[in-house]
């Protein structure tokens, strides 16, 4: 056993390299309840909050529980899979949310994928326990049928029943994600400049465009400036995941960025810099190693006849825009090809809408975001056609009843029956009397037809008059025989057939 207060026992580590908290992504198929175990969790309501109860971007929250822990909460519809993606990547751990009553489902596997991706070890919290269709035994089964074992089902996959409403198994399930984490040995050096992950990035009429960051390493203060790519930010006001101001933050803290020159990619990594003087260096460097991978450009045409849809969206976060643009590949059409003109974040602008020009087919969309008096004017002046959503998929059908309205018709030729002619009675210049019996389907006063003589088209008419048994009539059907007057240029002759057709659109 150890000597207490023995320094030939204590494990040699840098001087600033500490313990440090985990960061953990709540994953999971939507509705399973993702964001209700982590409401639990930290007491407060998010999901009355959120439109539709869908979680539609990643947030990131710290609690006390009884160590800090920062959980990253990830949409769980297929439409937020890169979202999903960053949120496994940025994570050290994941707690994959699977239902009780309804077992494994399709982004249940997609979200496994991700966690074995990024290599992170994963707890399953199988919830819903205290539902009347729960069946334990039967999730486990489902998950093992997937090839997720757990712990007595053939693998080593920890996992814990709970209920995010009752909070039963709640406790359990923190105290297995520190004691994961110890297993992990995190640990940072508070003597760095932060690093870590962009997870979203957001602009603000009254703020401009801040960005939401993980730290995984590091600190970072006030006075320093943050970069990601050729994006950066003084960080002049740093606000904790509650929204409050404060002046620095460590390792595994969720923070946000308010005054990015640009948008920083999503996903992206980012640095901190000690003064003007390194961001300078820094951004040369981005933009050297830029111009060292620079590939010639090489210009691809896409030759289509379908008919363009322009679009321009404007979204709250960029991880709104990117599920938006997902969703929207799926929009099929054979003859209309929706075509983003732009996609960003903000309020929708003047300058937004001049990126339609003079095309007043452009559709401007909107998601949770507003739009300033200027663009509304032109947008009302140039006829376009606007429309705002707070719910990806209303905006999705929206603009799939707009490509159907928008598709363009078809001529096409119908054919209605066939029928041969029997008998030639008499020609007065272009029309004609005649008789035959119809062959094939049926034939119509008003119809034009094409004179087939030996298989080959001479000409057309159209039927002026028809009888059959002598009394005049609208139609006549397969295997009865008619008279009929036909107004055609072309002389029509016993052993011709005439194929009745209507043009319809399509």
């Amino acid at each position: 056993m150890a000597k207490k207060n023995s320094q030939k026992n204590t494990l040699v580590v840098p001087a600033n390299r500490i313990k440090r908290p985990p960061v953990v992504a709540v994953m999971g198929h939507i509705d399973h309840g993702k964001s209700t175990l982590l409401d639990y969790i930290r007491k407060t309501n998010i999901v009355a909050g959120e439109v539709g109860g869908i979680t539609q971007r990643i947030s990131a929250y710290e609690v006390m529980a009884p160590e800090r822990i920062t959980f990253i909460d990830t949409p769980g519809h297929e439409a937020f899979s890169g979202m999903r993606e960053r949120g496994a990547a940025t994570a050290d751990i994941a707690v994959l949310v699977v239902s009780a009553e309804d077992g494994v489902k399709k982004q249940t596997i997609e979200a496994y994928k991700q966690i074995s991706e990024a290599k992170i070890p994963m707890i399953v919290a199988i919830n819903k326990i205290d539902k009347p269709g729960a069946d334990l035994e039967r999730a486990k089964m489902s998950l093992a049928e997937n090839e997720i074992y757990l712990e007595g089902y053939g693998g080593s996959v920890s996992y814990v029943p709970v209920s995010a409403k009752t909070g039963a198994g709640v406790e359990e399930l923190l105290d297995l994600i520190i004691l994961t984490a110890d297993v992990a040995e995190l640990a940072g050096d508070t003597s760095k400049p932060a690093e870590g992950t962009i997870i979203e990035a957001h602009r603000d009429p009254k703020k401009g465009i801040s960005a939401t960051l993980i730290i995984k390493d590091g600190s970072l203060s006030t006075g320093m400036f943050t970069a990601s790519g050729e994006s950066y930010s003084p960080t002049r006001m740093i606000e904790d995941s509650l929204g409050k101001k404060i002046v620095s933050a460590t390792f595994s803290s969720p923070v946000r960025i308010v005054g990015w020159n640009t948008a920083p990619q999503i996903g992206g990594l980012f640095v901190t810099l000690a003064n003007k003087a390194e961001l300078e260096n820094y951004l040369e460097s981005v933009k050297e190693k830029k111009r060292n991978t620079a590939i010639s450009p090489r210009t691809t045409v896409e030759v289509t006849n379908k008919k363009n849809l322009p679009v321009i969206i404007k979204a709250d976060v960029l991880g709104s825009v990117e599920a938006i643009e997902h969703e929207i590949k799926k929009i099929k059409s054979e003859r209309v090809a929706i075509k983003i003109l732009f996609a960003g974040i903000g309020d929708i602008t003047e300058s937004d809408v001049k990126v339609a020009g003079s095309d007043k087919q452009a559709v401007v969309l909107g998601f949770n975001i507003g739009t300033d008096s200027q663009a509304a004017a032109m947008i009302e002046r140039l006829g376009l056609e606007h429309a705002d959503f707070d719910i990806i998929y209303k905006l999705v059908e929206w603009l799939s009843a707009k490509v159907t309205e928008r598709t363009p018709k078809i001529a096409e030729e119908e054919v209605r029956g066939k029928a041969k002619i029997m008998r030639f009675f008499s020609r007065t210049r272009d029309k004609q009397i005649v008789g035959g019996k119809v062959s094939v389907g049926e034939i119509h006063i008003g119809d034009r037809v094409k004179i087939i003589r030996r298989e080959t088209i001479i000409g057309d008419g159209v039927i002026r008059e028809l009888q059959q048994a002598k009394v005049k009539t609208g139609s006549v059907n397969e295997g009865f025989e008619f008279g009929t007057m036909i107004e055609a240029k072309i002389e029509i002759a016993p052993g011709d057939v005439i194929e009745d057709f209507v043009i319809v659109e399509k």
